[in-house]
Formats: structure tokens, sequence, C-alpha cells
């Protein structure tokens, strides 16, 4: 990956609906689907590549070939007996820092609840597993809806609140990290 100046590692892409997102904890801890389409790493993975601070990189576009960035000075994830809590901060960018909301977080499925809410977030956010706190304003592995527009189902698409909405469900976003 050759983005603001190379050296990156995508851990979470898609594109283009043809790899579902609903998955169990075991599932996102190893990985799935395909780096030549859409795919995420897999959080052992994730941690394992990140036992000091990296940075990380979030691009998106939407359904009018519009595009948004939002970077991160550091980027951790810790291990499975932490839930691959989230440590992130450091926003720079033009989409809006919606991942400041999700820092300190351990990582949620539709098996695992691992959010603050009263209700299991991965289960109400498009099934999708995903730093929640009391749900989230970002969503990148929420379900793939493709071109609705804004009346898409609120917070079930592939969202970034603070850019598009969370009843925008985007058409791309691709995840990456690199060394600091």
């Amino acid at each position: 990956m050759d983005t603001a100046g190379g050296g990156w590692t995508v851990i979470q892409r898609r594109m283009d609906g043809s790899v579902p997102f609903s998955r169990t904890w075991e599932e996102y801890k190893h990985g799935f689907g395909n780096k030549n389409g859409e795919y995420w790493l897999g959080n052992e993975n994730i941690h394992r590549l990140t036992p000091k601070d990296y940075r990380m990189r979030v691009d998106m576009m939407d359904w009018g070939g519009e595009t948004a960035y939002a970077a991160y000075d550091t980027f951790r994830l810790a291990g499975e007996s932490d839930q691959y809590r989230l440590t992130v901060s450091g926003y720079s960018g033009d989409a809006g820092d919606d991942m400041n909301y999700n820092n300190r977080m351990m990582f949620s499925t539709v098996d695992r609840d691992n959010d603050y809410a009263s209700w299991n977030c991965a289960q109400s956010r498009g099934q999708a597993g995903w730093w929640f706190h009391k749900c989230s304003l970002a969503h990148p592995n929420g379900r793939y809806l493709g071109n609705c527009g804004n009346s898409c189902p609120s917070a079930q698409g592939v969202t970034w609140g603070n850019w598009r909405g969370q009843q925008y469900s985007l058409k791309s976003v691709s995840m990456k990290i690199r060394p600091r």
C-alpha cells in the first residue's frame, strides 16, 4: 500500500458486499474473506502485529465517488485475555473522529457481548463485530446495504457517522496500519 507514504498492512476491506461480516467471535479472532477482496485480517493477527503503537488510517468512499479519511497516530490491540481491547488516539483527517468513541473498548460479536449497552450492539448494528461503546458512530463492519442513499436502515450499514451519518451505507472502506 502506497497511500500516504506507504508501508501499510490492510486489516479490513469492504468494497462490494461479497463477504458477509456477520460472524462469530472465533471467526473475527482468526480472520475471514480474501486478501484480494473483502476481508478481516483477524483480531489475533492484528494483536500480534501491534505489540507497540502503530498508526492507523481508514479510507472511505461514498456512492458519489467522494472520498474521506481518518488517521490516528496511535493504534494498538490487546490480546484475547483482554477481549481485544482497542487503543486509538491522535486523530487527523477529514472524515471526523468516530474512533475516539471506541477507544479502550473491548471487541464484541453477536455471540460475545462486551459493550457497555444494556443490549448487544453487535446484534442491533447489522450482526457484525466491532469495538462498541453503547453502540458506535463508526461501523465499517456493518451490513453492506448498497446504494440506499440517506434512507438506509439507521446504524445497520457500513457507516462513518461524522462523515455521512448513520443512515448512509458507504460504498467502500479500508482500515490499514503501519509502525510508528
